[in-house]
């Protein structure tokens, strides 16, 4: 099944007028949807801010890219989410991960723990919040949760979505089969500023990444399969793809030009080149929802996919 095309918005820390602003000018060049995201230091509140967003608009959808788990816990935050999605008339979807700023955790004196624990808790996390949504009253017995009969409110929607960024053979697989849509991040170790990982972006790895979701959604017994998005870390509008690729490359982007142009994770070239390069990620991996960050140097690949 090839999914038609869904495209995000990461907003930054800017002033909240011109947030809104950004908003409302993304959901008037067709984006879909509106994200924000979990990171101290300067950053909105996720969660509140896309009540703000969600009053100035009507039509795009809401989605924090994405919520830290370690930050939250899981009744907690199902009750907060579900209560925006009662205050934007059901058009929330709930953006998951690990976390991976260590530190932001050394800031607030959490524990960092493993990369292996941290995702076992985010796959509990994802469990309970479903049953959650639906109103279900959850008892729930797991290495990292204890739950008895706890109910928060429904959610407006029949199902609120629930998008889980991960990475790793365990990870991707409990996302196979419960998440609505996987964020691929073909990344490696964070790097010292706390920030920055290592990029993993060969078009091989990706091909086994994707081939090994399919297998893992297909022999858990969902009868659909989880939709695939890539947040594109940089949007280049140019006439010369290569040069601009090579100079990434020089500045330590990528370890190649052929990685910079191939990636889903990168948009380089005219806007014609973009949508068709966006077209190839499709087809070749069945990547179909693209989050970037600038609105009006990317409006008119969305016009051309659509056209």
């Amino acid at each position: 099944m090839i999914r038609r095309f869904r495209f995000g918005v990461q907003l930054g820390d800017e002033p909240i007028d011109a947030l809104i602003a950004r908003v409302q000018t993304a959901e008037a060049a067709g984006f879909d949807v509106v994200h924000t995201s979990d990171h101290i230091g300067g950053q909105w509140a996720p969660l509140t801010t896309l009540v703000a967003v969600g009053a100035a608009t009507t039509r795009v959808r809401l989605c924090p890219l994405v919520i830290n788990n370690d930050f939250w816990h899981p009744v907690l935050l199902a009750r907060e989410v579900v209560a925006l999605d009662h205050l934007t008339d059901g058009r929330v979807e709930l953006g998951l991960g690990a976390g991976h700023s260590f530190t932001e955790y050394e800031a607030m004196g959490l524990a960092f723990d493993p990369p292996k624990v941290r995702k076992a808790r985010l796959a509990e996390s994802v469990e309970i919040l479903h049953r959650l949504f639906d109103g279900e009253s959850v008892t729930y017995s797991g290495e990292h949760y204890q739950l008895r009969d706890v109910q928060v409110a429904r959610a407006l929607q029949t199902h609120l979505p629930i998008f889980v960024g991960v990475n790793g053979p365990a990870a991707l697989a409990h996302a196979a089969k419960h998440a609505d849509t996987i964020g691929l991040t073909m990344l490696g170790r964070t790097l010292e500023d706390g920030q920055r990982h290592e990029v993993r972006w060969e078009a091989d790895r990706l091909d086994r990444a994707v081939a090994y979701i399919t297998t893992e959604a297909d022999t858990s017994g969902r009868t659909d399969s989880p939709e695939l998005h890539a947040l594109v870390q940089s949007v280049v509008i140019t006439d010369d793809r290569e040069a601009a690729a090579a100079k990434m490359v020089d500045g330590g982007w990528v370890p190649s030009t052929e990685i910079a142009l191939n990636t889903p994770f990168l948009a380089i070239g005219t806007h014609a080149e973009i949508a068709d390069h966006l077209r190839m990620c499709r087809d070749r991996w069945g990547i179909s929802y693209f989050s970037v960050r600038d609105v009006e140097s990317f409006a008119p690949v969305i016009a051309l996919v659509r056209s």
